[in-house]
């Protein structure tokens, strides 16, 4: 009992706090469940970024849910991935169980059955509000980085961007996009290689070639107008909590490149247009990336310094990024060193590479007398987890195997006609679901190639014109040349002198 005591002690010490907090739940020492040994979470540190990893069916999802509930009772919005379509239950009231009660009454904090206030989007033709940005929006910067092309390429996508700039040619979508780079080698080519210096067709054609395969994923419905205002996804509901925006990704698991140009243009914005927090003691949004390793899949060295530079800027600007994964190796090292706060779920140990990645996991969290780390990575139970996380200096809390609380809203699923529901009461889907195809550089280009070739039709009709009046007239000299021949002619045979010559050789003739 002592030992209790003492680790009660413990933990308590290592996780007061003074300011607003999230209790995650009760630590575990010993295989039990040390009441009102409560883990919690400074709101102050929620901007240091986090991971929660584990094997599939520990309990991830639920944790996530867990921390978003918590984050939305205390006013704070919160932006989650739904990779596997499993997060719209948030909108519901849980239905309670014994087992909840029971988990409960073992942290020593009571449970609260409760819905919250949930927005759904979506990338492509799901249901829900419909998030969109224009190529102008990316720059042609953060554009070559995810399309991954040369320098070389890089360089002609600036000058495309800059042609635009100068011409006010919008670039709305990648019709757009594609229409420009068709015409800085075809119809335009004299134009851009007078001011912008020569473009290579085989340049270009790459170029194309890569919109043409992140097209394939899905793009062309990511692109366009009404372009989504981030400052959306800061909304406070009229209780004082903040809005939990769901976006639907169940259909783009294949899609890894929409997936991470999505993730990436949304960073990116956040971080060009959120005010700087400062030290605020609360977080502006926290964003949780289901599936993690979506985003890194198959991302370039420049995409991946690109992710990695947002990482390490963005909490200035009170955000959090929450990465959810299988194993922490899936995140690359140079953000898993940014994140402060980590849940870990059990590791199984099937196989080599499993023991090696449960010893890497091991060395990432700080020693602690009460666990052998690497042990009770593979004996944790469903909804248990290793914690560690910042206390409000920003020192690392003690190391805490926790039984987590149980989630207040449904752990499951919106039935159909609940999710309709749901979409009426929404009050962005009027915004943003009406699709607006304005004047932009396509339809600009091809007016200016139409009036370019009706303007070379009407100087060729001309030049053929004038030839022909040429021809006629020449035709019209020759003519008057021939009447006056004639006429010379008629007058010499009619002169007297004519007659009378023909007449005097007749006479001799007959003679």
């Amino acid at each position: 009992m002592s030992d209790n005591k003492a680790f009660l002690d413990h933990i308590n010490e290592g996780y007061k706090t003074k300011g607003d907090f999230l209790t995650m739940g009760a630590a575990i020492h010993n295989g039990e469940t040390i009441t009102d040994a409560h883990v919690k979470i400074p709101l102050k540190t929620l901007n240091r970024h986090g991971l929660i990893a584990g094997a599939t069916g520990t309990g991830k999802t639920k944790t996530l849910q867990v921390i978003a509930e918590n984050l939305s009772e205390q006013g704070i919005p919160v932006l989650l991935m739904d990779i596997k379509g499993d997060l719209s239950g948030i909108a519901a009231a849980s239905p309670g169980h014994p087992k909840i009660d029971e988990r409960h009454e073992k942290i020593g904090i009571p449970f609260d059955a409760k819905e919250f206030p949930v927005e759904i989007l979506s990338l492509s033709d799901q249901d829900g509000v419909r998030l969109r940005a224009t190529v102008s929006e990316f720059g042609p910067v953060l554009l070559s980085r995810i399309l991954d092309v040369t320098t070389t390429q890089a360089g002609i996508i600036s000058i495309i961007f800059k042609y635009c700039d100068d011409n006010k040619l919008p670039l709305l979508d990648l019709k757009d996009l594609k229409k420009v780079l068709q015409f800085a080698t075809q119809e335009g080519k004299k134009e851009l290689e007078k001011d912008y210096g020569r473009i290579s067709t085989a340049s270009t054609g790459a170029i194309l070639r890569k919109i043409v395969e992140l097209e394939q994923q899905g793009a062309d419905l990511f692109f366009g107008e009404k372009s989504f205002e981030v400052q959306d996804l800061c909304r406070i509901d009229e209780n004082g909590r903040g809005i939990i925006n769901i976006i639907r990704l169940t259909d783009i698991q294949d899609k890894p490149k929409l997936f991470s140009t999505f993730m990436l243009s949304l960073l990116a914005e956040i971080y060009s247009t959120f005010p700087e927090q400062g030290d605020s003691g609360r977080p502006e949004l926290i964003i949780f990336l289901d599936e993690a390793h979506l985003i890194f899949k198959e991302a370039s060295n420049a995409l991946m310094g690109q992710i990695e530079s947002i990482v390490k800027l963005i909490r200035s600007k009170g955000v959090g990024l929450y990465f959810v994964t299988q194993n922490p190796t899936d995140v690359p090292d140079g953000i898993l060193s940014q994140l402060g706060l980590k849940v870990q779920h059990a590791l199984r140990a099937f196989t080599a590479k499993d023991r090696k990645a449960i010893k890497l996991t091991a060395e990432n969290y700080p020693i602690s007398e009460y666990y052998d780390t690497k042990e009770i990575l593979t004996s944790l139970g469903i909804g248990e987890a290793l914690i560690s996380a910042l206390d409000e200096k920003g020192r690392p809390t003690p190391l805490a195997a926790t039984m987590l609380r149980a989630p207040m809203s449904r752990m499951d699923i919106l039935n159909d006609d609940e999710l309709k529901k749901l979409l009426k009461k929404s009050k962005l889907i009027s915004k943003y679901n009406e699709e607006i195809d304005r004047e932009s550089a396509y339809e600009l280009l091809n007016k200016k190639i139409e009036k370019a070739e009706a303007e070379e039709a009407k100087a060729a009709a001309k030049k053929e014109r004038e030839k022909l009046d040429r021809g006629s007239s020449r035709s019209g000299s020759k003519s008057r040349r021939t009447s006056t021949t004639e006429k010379a002619i008629i007058k010499v045979l009619t002169s007297a002198t004519f007659i009378r010559g023909a007449l005097g050789i007749l006479n001799k003739l007959l003679k």
